[in-house]
């Protein structure tokens, strides 16, 4: 009988719980960096902050990257998979990407903002950029390796409409053309495959040959929610799932309290 993986099984919990740690020690070195950055001396302190906290980019990216890289290995370990195969961690982000990340977040206080609003933004660009090197490693390991069938987006319970959306439709994502093209209305293009957002905590789900992916109960029911109330709507389904999830989604949308 075929191993079951499932996108809330032992794999995509080790992975959250990674991610959190590492995100809480990131957030934690980037709290102390605040004190470089001073709203009216933007222009002469800004330069420093930016790359400080670049550094913290660059450092804890390469950790999510590792973990990632150990964990689809132990992963592969589990599926009985014999045949060798060479994990790559996922390299840094662009430093001009990182940068353009960071003065994005001090945009409001050119524009009159407070800087604590600017500081909870460029966190959020913080954390996505270093997932995205796990989440990256991840995703190349599945598309080099024969034996990787596919993998799945595992969303946590508070998710976004968007998150839900993708952790809902199972483990069809390898290609552009597995994601979208070959799947259904909802998706096309290389986009729906890597398309992940600030303070985004969602996870990624290898499945090797010789298992079955199965929804979580929580995910099965946001794929009902779809089918039920937003399919067949091209260009209106996010907002027609996004409202069935308000009305019906046992966990809600964040802020929709």
């Amino acid at each position: 009988m075929a191993a079951t993986v499932s996108d809330a099984g032992r794999f995509a919990d080790v992975q959250r719980r990674a991610q959190t740690a590492l995100i809480r020690l990131l957030l934690r070195d980037m709290r102390g960096l605040r004190r470089l950055l001073v709203a009216g001396r933007l222009q002469q302190t800004a330069p420093a902050w930016i790359e400080a906290v670049r550094s913290l980019v660059d450092q804890y990216g390469a950790a999510a990257a590792s973990l990632a890289a150990n964990a689809f290995e132990d992963q592969r370990d589990a599926a009985g998979i014999r045949r060798r195969a060479t994990v790559r961690p996922a390299g840094a982000p662009p430093v001009d990407k990182v940068e353009a990340s960071l003065r994005w977040a001090l945009k409001d206080i050119w524009d009159g903002g407070d800087l604590d609003t600017a500081h909870r933004k460029a966190e959020g660009a913080a954390q996505k950029l270093v997932l995205d090197q796990g989440r990256e490693t991840l995703r190349q390991a599945v598309r080099q390796d024969r034996d990787a069938v596919a993998y799945a987006r595992a969303a946590a319970l508070g998710a976004c409409a968007f998150c839900k959306l993708m952790a809902s439709r199972g483990a069809v994502y390898k290609t552009a053309g597995t994601a979208g093209r070959e799947a259904d209305e909802r998706f096309s293009g290389d986009a729906s495959v890597v398309k992940f957002h600030d303070n985004c905590h969602c996870t990624i789900v290898p499945v090797f040959r010789g298992q079955q992916f199965r929804l979580s109960p929580h995910a099965a029911e946001w794929d009902r929610l779809y089918r039920e109330y937003a399919q067949g709507h091209p260009g209106d389904q996010l907002r027609l799932f996004r409202r069935a999830l308000t009305e019906h989604d046992s966990n809600p949308l964040p802020g929709s309290n």
